[in-house]
Formats: structure tokens, sequence, C-alpha cells
């Protein structure tokens, strides 16, 4: 692990355990009413894309506690994974814009599918600046991290909220 990554190692380690403990919440509050959950395509694909974008800065956060470590392996792991996470989203958005909101929701589609891109986009920039060689992708990716748990928290709630409409 190279000395920038060392100086990130108590923010990755919290992180790592942040991101599994809500993924394994957000599949246990999704058990619940599983029924529901599975009738609503859009919260499945909304959820689905939660829980790998949680399991997505679990493991960008992990490997960057690897030892031996450089900035910019970090990058190119974190550009792949991010690349995984991106195709559950676009799962998921084109599930949400293809599929006629109940009967009072006046949202546009688009908005819904909007949210689950935005830790995307960060991980995204972190990863490119990594692999440039940029130490400010180390700063990009704990921002992609917290966007990625506040994302992932708030569309866990809609989705868990929706299915009981």
């Amino acid at each position: 692990m190279t000395a920038e990554l060392t100086a990130w190692s108590d923010f990755n380690v919290a992180i790592v355990g942040a991101a599994a403990a809500l993924a394994g919440l957000v599949i246990v509050a999704a058990s619940v009413n599983i029924r529901e959950v599975i009738r609503a395509t859009t919260v499945t694909a909304r959820l689905g894309a939660s829980i790998v974008a949680l399991v997505v800065a679990l493991s960008i956060a992990a490997v960057g506690l690897v030892p031996a470590l450089d900035t910019v392996a970090y990058g190119a792991v974190t550009v792949v994974l991010t690349l995984i996470a991106a195709i559950f989203q676009i799962h998921a958005a084109r599930v949400i814009v293809r599929t006629p909101p109940p009967g009072d929701d006046t949202r546009p589609p688009a908005a819904k599918a909007v949210i689950g891109f935005v830790p995307i986009a960060a991980y995204a920039v972190a990863g490119i600046a990594l692999l440039l060689g940029h130490p400010a992708g180390l700063y990009a990716a704990a921002i992609a991290a917290l966007l990625t748990i506040a994302s992932a928290l708030l569309v866990s709630w809609i989705a868990l909220v929706e299915v009981l409409r």
C-alpha cells in the first residue's frame, strides 16, 4: 500500500464496515415484505442496484487496504467495479422508465432513476483520476463512498415505503 493509500486506511475500514452492515440491513428489510417487493419490478430493480452499489463501495474500500497496492492499480479496480455497478443501475433505470408509475405518482421516472447514478459517476471520476496518477482521486473515492451510502439508504427507504402503498 502506498503512503497515499495508507493515509486512507482508517476511512476505508469504516466504509467496509458501514457498507457491509447497510447491505445486510437492506436485504433483511426487503425480506420482511418480499412478496410485495418481488411484485413491484421497479422496487426490485432499485433495491438490487442499491445493494450492488453498497457491495461495490465495500469492495473498493477493501481493495484500498491491500498491502503494496499502488494508486494506479487502485484506480483500475475502481473503474472495473464502477462499470459493474453501472450495469445494474442501467438495468434499474430501464425498468423504472418502462414501468408505468402507480396511479397517484406524478414524479417523472427519469428523476427516480438518476439518484443511483450519482455515486457511480463519482466513482468513475475517482477511478479515472487514480488511473492518471492524480491523488485527488482518493478524495473522489471517499466522496463516492459517502454518496453510495446516502443514495442506497434513500433508495432503500423509498423502495420499502413504496411497496406498502
